[in-house]
């Protein structure tokens, strides 16, 4: 399912909206190919009460198969690894939902990893640095990690400069005054919105020096 848009905050816009890669379902359709040919070799080469023996063992390992198939399915149509203008969000569950969401401004450093076969089949695994109680958060099967962690520092960069927008840093409209401007930079500094480097260039821009 797609991430419903009702649950984006007001001018939060949708930048990406992933299901994890196939390889997620590889090794349960491998198990539901591999259980397929096992029932059809029994039946066909095997008779006798051996057969039937062996073809009662076959079916419970298909249907075993079977139902490992829909549930790694389902759980794959229903989870979403969502970048917005100001957070990224997991979601996952069928009946019960969980997830986890993730500030933009809260970001310290993202890192990607793939394997050789999976940078063959474009998937890998996504860790998220961030400043709050989970610290480092990693997603699996995410698709093209590189170009995720590129859109990433993107959406970064560009909430931040919304952030000045907002408090006319450098826009030439100073509807605040200067030391109004130097307590809301002083407030992003210290909500690690921005490094101190960051609110000393700004605080010398503004005192002109």
């Amino acid at each position: 399912m797609a991430f419903p848009r009702r649950l984006l905050n007001t001018n939060e816009s949708l930048v990406l909206d992933l299901r994890p890669h196939w390889l997620a379902l590889a090794l349960p359709s491998l198990g539901l190919v591999a259980a397929i040919a096992v029932s059809l070799a029994v039946v066909l080469a095997v008779e006798g009460d051996l057969g039937r023996v062996l073809s009662i063992v076959a079916l419970a390992l298909l249907v075993v198969a079977v139902i490992w198939f829909v549930v790694r399915l389902l759980g794959w149509l229903n989870t979403n690894f969502v970048l917005t203008s100001d957070r990224i969000i997991t979601r996952r569950g069928v009946l019960t939902k969980s997830g986890i969401e993730i500030p933009l401004e809260r970001i310290n450093t993202v890192f990607f990893n793939q394997r050789l076969f999976e940078r063959m089949v474009g998937a890998g695994d996504l860790a998220i640095e961030s400043a709050g109680e989970r610290g480092t958060e990693t997603f699996e099967n995410i698709r093209k990690p590189a170009v995720v962690q590129r859109e990433v520092y993107v959406q970064m960069e560009d909430n931040e400069n919304r952030k000045f927008d907002r408090i006319n840093v450098g826009g030439g409209r100073a509807t605040l005054s200067t030391a109004e401007q130097l307590e809301k930079l002083h407030d992003l500094v210290t909500k690690g919105a921005i490094t101190p480097a960051q609110f000393e260039a700004e605080k010398a821009k503004l005192l002109g020096a």
